[in-house]
């Protein structure tokens, strides 16, 4: 697990690492200016359908049923059914594509909006193609995960992020003078991107065997039970992109700058998320349903609740260490340009509400892969709806007096109570499952973290007056001095109390030094 994971965790940090500089140049490039809050509104769209159709409900359907056809049937029967997966996926995409395009042009066509709606509506229309490549790359990654590939295809975001880059550098200049116009380079920038990372995973799989071909996807017999679970897993991500686009709309109309400032805090938070929750539950996904078609309940459950103990282990202290370095963290990584002192207390502010929930989206995502890997994709779509009504209510609630802080505060209320209804829900389904082995780890883990918490603190607030914030000298040693600091002795104290987690991934490292 930790390999592979690990693995899978390196290459991210490493997209995610780009991701972090793109995020810093658009920063740079358009503030958050309304400007941004319509790029962002709009890039949203075609993520809603990479999280619908290609990462979220396919995948989620798909990988199982691939492991179990690989298990069961051999490489052959395995081939042909992602290939008619993939197929399927090709046909509902265009459509998604076609019908984005007709119906922004025929409100375009209206003309009867404002500025900002306007330049929205041109955006998505241009954007909407990407909608095919960005699922078919998350697809293709879903079928190397099933071969235990998972470091190169990984690596196919640092395309998107690449692209991007560079698109900003070089491509925004040759579009207008204006930012209104400029903003047009980044779509070109997307759409590159797009393609680089739909093709960037076809060499691996070609030496695995896979040869792409179009097959009718409902002549295969796979398809049903692949549509069959994807119908539910699609209700329950449509929820929630739903929910996304309106907690959204709700922020747009506070003003555009609450979008793009969300947005950056999100990107920050999601760089421990990726690189630890999100490459743990993504190996998770293909070991336990591994086991499972194989009806080994026993390893099913110990190889979760390893996996829930390395997920608490590193991101309660990454939560912590963000919450009590946001404004600093967003001061040296974003502050120049068109983002002003101002911005970054807006989007820190926003951070600190955001990351306490990084454990929780961070272990939901771990116990939605439980659920996926026994073939069930009602019971968290169930769930998931209920949680983004909940959301939908408390942004409604809490975004007009605490704007993109509330945002940042209704996430993290829903996703706690999505995972308290996740772990209640897993224990009906596996008799016998418990957790107290992980509540006595979490429990050690948190008094660690404090102490380190106090240290971070103290540290970060002494070199603020020491040094101030006016030169990069200052900036680089309210961020690192108290990170290195909190995290050494948080590491430290770890070892001390024999953490599990702590000792295994220690041993790991010796064994790989050696």
């Amino acid at each position: 697990m930790l390999k592979s994971s690990g693995a899978l965790g390196a290459a991210t940090l490493l997209s995610r690492i780009l991701g972090m500089v793109r995020v810093m140049i658009y920063a740079r490039f358009m503030g958050d200016t309304w400007v941004a809050g319509a790029f962002y509104f709009a890039f949203q769209v075609p993520n809603l359908f990479r999280r619908l159709l290609g990462e979220g409900a396919l995948s989620a359907a798909l990988v199982p049923i691939l492991k179990e056809v690989e298990v069961k049937q051999g490489m052959r029967p395995m081939w042909q059914t992602a290939n008619a997966a993939l197929s399927l996926l090709v046909c509902l995409c265009s459509v998604a594509v076609v019908l984005t395009v007709g119906a922004t042009s025929f409100l375009l066509w209206l003309n009867d909006w404002s500025k900002e709606t306007l330049l929205f509506l041109e955006l998505l229309r241009l954007m909407s193609p990407y909608i095919l490549m960005v699922c078919s790359a998350a697809v293709l990654m879903g079928i190397c995960n099933v071969r235990g590939i998972f470091f190169l295809p990984a690596l196919g975001s640092t395309m998107l992020n690449v692209a991007m880059i560079l698109s900003v550098l070089f491509l925004t200049p040759l579009f207008g003078a204006q930012l209104e116009e400029k903003v047009f380079g980044l779509v070109v920038g997307v759409l590159l991107a797009g393609l680089l990372q739909m093709f960037f995973q076809l060499p691996v799989l070609f030496k695995e065997g896979f040869r792409p071909a179009f097959i009718l996807p409902w002549r295969h017999p796979a398809i049903r039970d692949i549509t069959g679970r994807m119908m539910a897993g699609i209700v329950g991500i449509a929820a929630f992109q739903i929910n996304v686009i309106f907690t959204q709309w709700i922020a747009y109309r506070e003003g555009g700058y609450v979008v793009a400032s969300f947005e950056y805090a999100v990107r920050l938070m999601e760089l421990p998320q990726g690189v630890i929750g999100i490459s743990l539950a993504t190996f998770l996904l293909t070991a336990l349903s591994g086991l499972a078609a194989k009806k080994d309940f026993r390893a099913f459950q110990s190889t979760l609740k390893e996996g829930l103990g390395y997920v608490i282990f590193a991101n309660i202290p990454a939560a912590v260490i963000m919450f009590l370095l946001a404004e600093p963290i967003v001061r040296l990584l974003f502050e120049r340009g068109a983002f002003n002192a101002q911005s970054t207390f807006g989007c820190g502010f926003a951070l600190q509400c955001l990351v306490p929930g990084l454990v929780f989206f961070s272990l939901v995502n771990v116990f939605a892969r439980a659920f996926f890997a026994l073939g069930d994709v009602k019971t968290p779509m169930r769930i998931s709806i209920f949680c983004l009504v909940l959301n939908a209510v408390l942004a409604v609630l809490l975004i007009p007096g605490f704007v993109q802080g509330g945002m940042g505060m209704a996430n993290t209320i829903s996703s706690a109570i999505n995972l308290a209804l996740l772990v209640r829900a897993l224990k009906r389904k596996l008799p016998g499952l418990e957790f107290r082995a992980v509540r006595l780890e979490a429990t050690v883990v948190i008094g660690c973290t404090l102490v380190a918490g106090l240290l971070v603190w103290g540290t970060q607030t002494w070199l603020h007056a020491a040094l101030g914030v006016q030169t990069l000298t200052g900036r680089l040693a309210e961020v690192f001095i108290p990170m290195i600091l909190g995290g050494g002795v948080y590491l430290a104290l770890a070892w001390l109390f024999n953490v599990k987690s702590a000792k295994q991934i220690g041993k790991l490292l010796r064994s790989k030094s050696r």
